[in-house]
């Protein structure tokens, strides 16, 4: 701008207002139309000028000429004692007293603002500002509406601004200034009605007060602020969105935020239906155990506080059900549960709940049950229900169910207690042939305790007493004979010195619930292993695998476990290889889509285990974050098999390296199968006929090997 467009406005004026402007900012008094004896000639030529004039003291605009009249919609005496904030925003740092804020300069300084005009609407405006009188902090401030060339600068960051995924809005002071695309196609407001409104209505009035003074203190403590949270679309729906907020500062003086704001809608109904499966069974519908038994400690609460609140429990199994599964197949056993649990639903109080806890078994807890007679006659009910026939597939079937029930006493002090009592009730009605119910009495207790109760209270004690360790089995490059990496493996150290498999315990483990707490620990040993061999002798850096049960690959915090085990021992993730087997991935597909690409965040490697044993659906190594396949030991053991099984195999593991992934034969056993997978391209094999699990310290010895020794001939 070759001359400032406040100068222009002072040539127009008179010669008296240009004799006393040269003669410095201290002697003019432009500001002092009122009392000037040419002040009418002066305000004539101001509103003559086709720009916007703001004549300002002591930081409030004191006159604005008839173009920044019209474009704001106001009349000459509104000006009167405006602050300069609330003409021009973002002119200005805000500041807490009314001040003059062109100071110790005598010349015209130039700015951008926006104006809010009369429709309501933000317009860009620039052009200069100047001080006037510094003894009476007087300043003259000369604008015009922005046209729409812009500067390379302005144009590069409003590209990139509108490029952004995330919707980002910038607030100054209480008002909105401007949004890119992002926030309209997520919120639904255009930049036009957005322009110089308030984000407070967009959120949910209940949490107003809490999230702002939330976001105020995080911003001023830690610079900035992210948190999860919701907010309200132009049609008054709820967005679930990740929120970033940083403060907007000018002049080092903080003046409003930039916020960001990512749609996590699919995430959260992800995260909603992984904690739906987590806690519900995905086949029944019904609750599953661990819900089961949250349910039942919340009902032994309430019946200790109110005696008229008793508790009960029932279990029931069907009577015959495997052979009826084995007669009519699989699907049509799992459409028979199904039938179950809605008539097991239909039977019950609207305050009772179902449970299906494993297989054939399903569990009931009764509220409010006075006394004895009164589980009776459930348990009667719930029988009759039974003994209808149904209808499966055009087939009719008729089951029986054998039903345990337990009243809640002071002898039950958890839930796990009540249901044991009910199991054993269970147990003699079964024992008298079936087709009928029990209910707990203290006689049943010892002769049904021993057959069911003694694994679980054996794993307890090992897992109390630490018997089980971590063992490794190495897994070789069949072509070179170099160490790749180990798979860990649980082994129960007796107290006579003895080492069995681990096995029959981890079954337990499932069942109980307690293979979750045994995962993390083994989680924890395997990493700190880790350390240790890439701190010393590792080189190059090994692989460990750890192998995921259904519980614990489906459990609601195992993502986070992995994170927090990762971070306490500092290990890389890429050297983790999590092995999951193929029926747990089947169990549910989408919920288990969810959880492997949560993990594959966090840069461990997967592989599917046993690949190969119920003939998965190739499509999940084309869609799952899957870095391996674990060929099963059955298909290892064909490849010196003629015929199809053989070129089975060979098509397998050209499609995983064809998909970028490697191909372990897990189960080698003799020399002519390990020739037979090397010629097949198989480059990773682990198996007997290399070594069996091995305790770390020889674990440890291997490793500072690195390879075995290849057999004759190989």
């Amino acid at each position: 701008m070759a001359t400032p467009i406040w100068r222009a406005a002072i040539t127009l004026s008179d010669e008296q207002t240009q004799a006393d402007f040269a003669a410095g900012p201290c002697e003019t008094n432009i500001l002092n139309l009122p009392q000037h004896a040419g002040s009418d000639y002066q305000q004539e030529i101001l509103d003559a000028l086709p720009v916007l004039v703001f004549l300002e003291r002591h930081g409030k605009v004191v006159f604005a000429n008839a173009e920044a009249r019209r474009m704001t919609g106001t009349f000459e005496g509104e000006w009167a004692e405006c602050p300069v904030e609330d003409v021009l925003w973002g002119l200005f740092p805000g500041t807490a007293e009314p001040q003059t804020h062109v100071v110790g300069t005598h010349s015209a300084r130039p700015f951008h603002a926006s104006l809010p005009s009369r429709s309501g609407k933000l317009l860009p405006v620039e052009g200069t500002y100047s001080l006037l009188n510094a003894e009476r902090r007087e300043a003259i401030i000369v604008a015009h509406i922005s046209g729409r060339e812009r500067a390379p600068k302005s144009r590069l960051m409003e590209d990139v601004l509108a490029s952004i995924p995330e919707a980002v809005v910038i607030v100054h002071g209480q008002h909105v200034l401007y949004i890119n695309p992002a926030f309209t196609q997520l919120f639904g407001y255009t930049a036009e009605e957005a322009s110089g409104g308030n984000l407070r209505e967009m959120i949910v009035p209940e949490t107003r007060r809490h999230e702002l003074a939330m976001q105020d203190k995080e911003v001023d403590q830690h610079g900035r602020v992210a948190v999860d949270t919701v907010r309200m679309n132009k049609d008054g729906e709820l967005v679930d969105v990740a929120l970033v907020a940083a403060p907007l500062c000018i002049d080092s003086v903080k003046v409003g935020y930039v916020l960001s704001f990512r749609d996590i809608g699919e995430r959260t109904r992800a995260d909603a239906k992984l904690q739906q499966d987590a806690m519900f069974d995905t086949l029944t519908g019904l609750a599953n155990r661990a819900l089961f038994l949250d349910h039942v400690a919340l009902a032994l609460k309430r019946s200790t506080r109110r005696r008229d609140q008793n508790c009960a429990v029932l279990v029931l199994d069907l009577d015959r059900y495997k052979e009826i599964k084995n007669e009519l197949g699989h699907a049509s056993g799992e459409r028979l549960l199904q039938a179950v649990s809605s008539r097991l639903r239909a039977s019950l109080r609207p305050a009772d709940s179902a449970a299906h806890l494993s297989g054939d078994a399903f569990a009931v807890l009764l509220e409010n049950i006075l006394d004895r007679h009164d589980l009776k006659v459930v348990a009667a009910r719930v029988l009759r229900q039974m003994e209808e026939p149904f209808e499966i597939y055009g087939t009719v079937v008729r089951v029986c169910a054998s039903m345990g029930a337990a009243m809640a006493g002071p002898e039950h002090a958890t839930a796990d207690l009540l249901v044991r009592d009910a199991d054993f009730a269970l147990n003699r009605a079964q024992l008298e042939g079936g087709g009928t119910f029990q209910i707990f009495d203290r006689h049943m207790e010892m002769p049904a305790r021993a057959p069911r109760q003694d694994p679980e209270r054996e794993l307890r004690s090992v897992l109390e007493k630490r018997q089980f360790e971590v063992w490794y089995q190495p897994i070789y490059q069949l072509k070179t004979g170099k160490l790749e990496g180990f798979e860990s493996l649980l082994r129960l150290r007796r107290p006579d010195g003895t080492v069995d498999n681990f096995r029959e315990m981890l079954r337990v483990a499932e069942d109980t619930g307690l293979s979750v707490s045994l995962g993390r620990e083994t989680m924890d040993t395997v990493c700190r292993q880790l350390r240790t061999w890439s701190d010393g002798v590792a080189e190059p850096p090994l692989t460990v695998a750890l192998n995921l049960t259904e519980r614990q690959f489906y459990h609601p915090e195992m993502v986070a476990l992995l994170k927090q085990s990762l971070a306490a021992n500092a290990v890389d993730p890429e050297r983790l290889l999590f092995e999951v087997a193929e029926s747990t991935l089947n169990m549910n597909l989408d919920a288990a889509t969810v959880i492997l690409k949560r993990m594959a965040e966090c840069q461990v490697k997967i592989a599917i285990d046993n690949f190969g044993s119920r003939f998965a659906p190739l499509n999940h190594l084309a869609h799952l974050p899957i870095d391996m396949i674990k060929i099963s030991p059955k298909m290892a053991v064909a490849s010196t098999w003629p015929g199809r099984e053989a070129a089975v195999l060979e098509s397998l593991i050209r499609l995983g390296h064809a998909l970028g992934m490697q191909v372990v034969a897990q189960g080698i056993e003799t020399p002519e199968q390990l020739e037979a997978l090397k010629g097949m391209g198989c480059e990773l094999g682990q198996g007997h006929l290399f070594s069996y699990a091995m305790e770390p310290a020889r674990a440890t010895m291997l490793v500072g090997l690195g390879s075995w020794a290849l057999p004759a001939g190989a």
